[in-house]
């Protein structure tokens, strides 16, 4: 009996430790390929970025056609210095209608493995409400400086970079921010930090998640196909090495935890069939915001970052009823 049970203890204590060994180097796997723009086998080598950006930037509809070619000729460089002495880079867009009001500014922040030309839909339609439109390229993307990606939360410093910016060139400046996917949980931090300037007057979150600690163990479930502890292991196993790497913590990027000093007044949006950021992140992010002003829209059938696409009419009728009321229009 002695011997059975120290087998047991034994084959236990080795499956363990094989378990850990392997948490350990999935770990390392994990921000390697999420988050390291110079890793070997990274979502941001050129052919996984290709497929990436075709995914979720669809122009062969008329409006994504005819925004895609505003934005090309339109388009005028803008720079900055990041607080970690990163050049970072945006494009500045003139409000593409006649007679627009004084002072109506929109930043537009684009996803995870993106680059702002997949905003030229969103950027070309705040241009023609009157806004004058700055799409930035998050760091690590595009032409902005950078080597590791920081899901929102190194960007949302960024985001508040060019928030200065604007209110420095116009300080009666009116903003409104409008974030997709990585973008959407960059303004969500932006708008929970105490830096947030008064200027910025609402903000439009499209297909954001609730936290990068619940994206990641749920990318990594499905990825590696494993069961949920193991998957949240490694995840707490990757921050670790995200600290260490690139100076910040998984836990530390929660838009819930943001959305609890919000005041401004807020639109949710989320696709009712993205399988990349759980519909289920719109209501918990609606929930958490401590805004008095908050307005949420789930679009059957869309996909993620997809809602303007699969439901235009219904979109955007929600987005400009919403920005016209809080900026009064």
């Amino acid at each position: 009996m002695k011997r059975i049970t120290r087998n047991v203890i034994i084959s236990a204590a080795t499956a363990v430790g094989t378990l850990g060994a392997a948490a350990a180097l999935g770990a390392n796997g994990l921000f390697s390929f999420a988050l390291d723009t110079k890793a070997p086998r990274s979502m941001f080598s050129p052919d996984r970025k290709a497929g990436a950006d075709a995914a979720g930037a669809p122009f062969d509809d008329p409006e994504g056609a005819a925004a895609a070619a505003w934005f090309e000729e339109a388009k005028q460089p803008v720079t900055i210095v990041s607080d970690d002495d990163l050049l970072l880079h945006a494009w500045l867009f003139d409000p593409d209608c006649a007679d627009p009001k004084p002072h109506l500014f929109a930043i537009c922040c684009h996803g995870y493995t993106g680059e702002p030309a997949e905003m030229a839909r969103w950027a070309h339609r705040y241009a023609r409400m009157g806004f004058t439109v700055l799409v930035p390229a998050q760091r690590a993307h595009e032409l902005s400086e950078g080597r590791y990606v920081g899901m929102g939360w190194l960007e949302r410093n960024d985001l508040l970079d060019w928030i200065r910016l604007v209110v420095d060139s116009d300080p009666q400046a009116r903003i409104l921010l409008h974030g997709n996917s990585m973008g959407a949980a960059t303004v969500m931090m932006a708008a929970g930090d105490p830096r947030l300037p008064r200027n910025v007057v609402a903000a439009v979150e499209d297909s954001g998640y609730a936290s990068v600690t619940d994206q990641f163990t749920q990318v990594a479930r499905s990825m590696f196909r494993m069961p949920r502890a193991v998957a949240r292991l490694m995840v707490t196993l990757s921050s670790l090495v995200c600290r260490r790497r690139a100076g910040w913590r998984f836990e530390d990027a929660s838009c819930t935890r943001a959305l609890r000093h919000t005041t401004i007044p807020m639109l949710f949006v989320h696709g009712g069939a993205d399988s990349f950021v759980s519909p289920s992140c719109l209501q918990r992010n609606h929930d958490a915001c401590a805004s008095l002003d908050r307005q949420a829209l789930l679009v059957p059938g869309a996909e993620h970052t997809m809602a303007a696409v699969a439901a235009p009419e219904v979109y955007w009728r929600k987005v400009e009823r919403f920005v016209t009321r809080t900026f009064g229009l």
